[in-house]
């Protein structure tokens, strides 16, 4: 059976810089563990072998702000074999606080006066969706390793698994349940932490 994984990276990466301290992870092992995880609950269900074809990364960036980040996607994990990464200019808004409590909104912090605000994810997500459906639609991949903790994908899952291409779960543990029950199964990225963190 042919796998293609699908990273959601903001949703992996930054409970990877809570679990571990904000360790650096040898993204280059990561796509290996995920394949041996899902392949290990293939052979348990006597569904044959797994084979990667492909690793595919979306992230979005802050223009101005994440320029580091812009340029090691692009000039070094995309260059990494069977990697490919989609990006995306995440354009930071304004957006105010509001407190439930009292009913009070604010612009800006009481302690440092910086803005409050955020940057969309959507045209990731929107991209991930599209990609899913596509290739599975173009017979690119029998096994799906979806790693997000995202129920947004939940449609897009369910979708696909109609179709009988298999969609495996790799999540946090305590993180996305809903999106862990609707894929054919799931398993637990803490158990890579060893193995993906850098010395140096």
């Amino acid at each position: 059976m042919n796998a293609r994984v699908f990273i959601d990276y903001w949703n992996f990466q930054l409970t990877w810089n809570e679990r571990t301290n904000s360790a650096r992870c040898d993204w280059r092992l990561l796509p290996g563990e995920l394949i041996k995880a899902a392949a290990d609950l293939l052979s348990n269900a006597a569904l044959g072998s797994l084979t990667l074809q492909e690793t595919r990364v979306y992230a979005g960036y802050e223009a101005g702000r994440e320029a580091s980040l812009k340029n090691w996607l692009h000039n070094f994990l995309d260059r990494q074999p069977g990697f490919r990464v989609f990006t995306s200019e995440r354009h930071w808004r304004a957006h105010p606080v509001h407190c439930r409590s009292c009913g009070a909104s604010t612009n800006s912090c009481p302690t440092c006066g910086a803005d409050f605000g955020r940057a969309a994810e959507k045209t990731i997500d929107a991209r991930i969706v599209t990609d899913l459906i596509g290739l599975g639609w173009e017979g690119a991949y029998n096994v799906a390793i979806l790693v997000s903790s995202d129920k947004d994908f939940i449609p897009a899952v369910d979708y696909l698994q109609s179709k009988n291409i298999h969609v495996i779960n790799a999540t946090w543990h305590g993180r996305g349940h809903e999106l862990a029950k609707v894929c054919w199964a799931s398993f637990e990225l803490d158990d890579f932490t060893t193995t993906l963190t850098r010395s140096s």
